[in-house]
């Protein structure tokens, strides 16, 4: 079978591109983007993925959001037998490329349950278009939406926010990790984040946590696309002296600080399932994260992490209180619980969608 991967764009290492690169591999499939890094796949621990380009797209929102849509809209690949759209701006290639999959990450939050909250960051006169882009992009999106053939949820809270915003149903099948590529190697002196520099991660959360606790420290990996306003978000940051900010990395430096960090935090806001915290656990570090969304289906609380509520006090006074034999004994049911998601699993499913449609 030739398949086809349309995925948003490849400009950072996130979950959605590590799915989108997944797929890639293990179908032999093309990845169709827009705005794309050629460096991207090697350094994600990829290398050999074959990339189509749509071409360079405007990078100031909302235009490079719209730009995307376009593309994709006009889009047209002919010669493959089936087609999997992923992110918040590739389904709009489903009206011409049948039979199709919409792998849904989410529904676009700043369309619907993170709205108010983009537009409050905003300053007049920026909110009022924001204000009328969403609310007409989002009528585009859902109308798109419907020509999708199949929409497959990454959990089960972004199964009910399709439910919720598009009307229709959709299975679970959670993303995948590969969890055979991490070890424990020791319970170290730093604890890690791995993060997109977004406001909805909660980043300052993270900073105040460890203001609180000057003798740990943390650091903290991710980047952000250009174009999605994280500059001035993550300008606006004060990490304390304790908190080491390294932004995108290689796979091997990454795959290191997993093996030998203390353990992980994470602290999203409803995290639609979120991929991170997995590899931790397959790492056998145990994980801190905010009680709510896909944390939910991932960790087992006083088991291989704690789920905590968003706020400073109760991360500091559970932080304090895991020493390292506590760390310790929690490795082997991480482990255990992060080859549930393995990569095996999500091919083995998403390779099904694909070979009982043709």
């Amino acid at each position: 079978m030739r398949i086809a991967v349309f995925y948003d764009y490849l400009q950072t290492i996130g979950g959605g591109e590590r799915v989108a690169l997944t797929l890639a591999k293990h179908l032999g499939a093309d990845i169709i983007t827009t705005e794309s890094d050629a460096g991207l796949p090697g350094r994600a621990g990829f290398p050999g993925v074959r990339v189509i380009s749509l071409g360079d797209i405007l990078l100031q929102p909302p235009l490079k959001q719209l730009h995307a849509s376009w593309k994709f809209t006009r889009a047209r690949f002919d010669g493959y037998d089936f087609h999997f759209l992923i992110g918040n701006w590739a389904h709009y290639a489903g009206g011409r490329h049948h039979p199709n999959v919409y792998y849904c990450l989410t529904p676009t939050r700043s369309f619907y349950d993170q709205r108010r909250a983009m537009l409050a960051r905003l300053r007049p006169p920026n909110r009022w278009i924001a204000r009328v882009w969403s609310a007409s992009h989002a009528w585009f999106e859902r109308r798109s939406v419907r020509r999708c053939d199949q929409i497959i949820a990454i959990s089960e809270n972004v199964r009910g926010r399709v439910r919720q915003y598009y009307g229709r149903d959709a299975s679970v099948i959670y993303p995948p990790v590969a969890t055979s590529r991490f070890r424990f190697r020791e319970i170290g002196d730093f604890w890690l984040s791995v993060s997109r520099m977004y406001p909805e991660k909660r980043i300052e959360l993270q900073l105040e946590i460890f203001r609180r606790l000057p003798r740990e420290r943390l650091v903290l990996v991710g980047g952000y696309s250009a174009g999605d306003l994280a500059e001035r978000y993550l300008a606006n940051l004060k990490p304390p002296p304790n908190v080491t900010l390294l932004g995108e990395i290689p796979e091997d430096r990454l795959l290191d600080l997993y093996a030998r960090c203390r353990g992980f935090l994470t602290t999203a806001v409803d995290e639609d399932f979120g991929i991170t915290p997995v590899e931790a656990m397959a790492a056998g570090k145990c994980v801190l994260a905010t009680d709510e969304g896909g944390y939910r289906e991932t960790v087992i609380p006083a088991k291989t992490g704690f789920l905590l509520p968003p706020d400073s006090e109760a991360f500091v006074r559970t932080l304090r209180q895991l020493d390292e034999s506590a760390l310790r004994s929690m490795k082997d049911d991480c482990i255990a619980r992060a080859r549930t998601f393995d990569e095996a699993v999500f091919v083995e499913k998403m390779k099904g969608l694909a070979t009982g449609a043709a």
